[in-house]
């Protein structure tokens, strides 16, 4: 039974390796990762929302931002210290205040990861 799953951007090449990273973590199967850029994607959200800032949901919760990434540390058994600190109100307003700068420099970022890449 899938716990949690994640919305990624299956055309970020930012996100092509951290999803990767975050599949070969999940050596149990913890999560259901979908490319929310696929047309047959199961969004809960318009998908440029889920494009826009990562998205996990967890039963009935939607997390976005720090808190979607935080679900999914917890949900590897290997990064679970990372989510259950992420808790704490002033850890999780940085990581939510660096998500939110890191979100500016996407586009530079993803630009640069290509031109490497070519």
């Amino acid at each position: 039974m899938t716990r949690l799953t994640v919305w990624h951007d299956g055309n970020c090449p930012l996100c092509q390796k951290e999803i990767a990273l975050m599949r070969r973590l999940d050596r149990r199967g913890n999560i259901q990762f979908i490319d929310a850029t696929s047309e047959t994607a199961d969004c809960p959200l318009d998908r440029r929302e889920l494009l826009n800032r990562f998205h996990a949901r967890e039963g009935n919760q939607i997390y976005s931002g720090a808190a979607a990434f935080a679900a999914m540390w917890r949900a590897i058994p290997v990064l679970r210290p990372l989510g259950e600190i992420a808790r704490f109100p002033l850890i999780f307003r940085a990581l939510e205040f660096l998500y939110g700068h890191f979100l500016k420099l996407r586009p530079a970022l993803q630009s640069l990861v290509r031109k490497i890449e070519r």
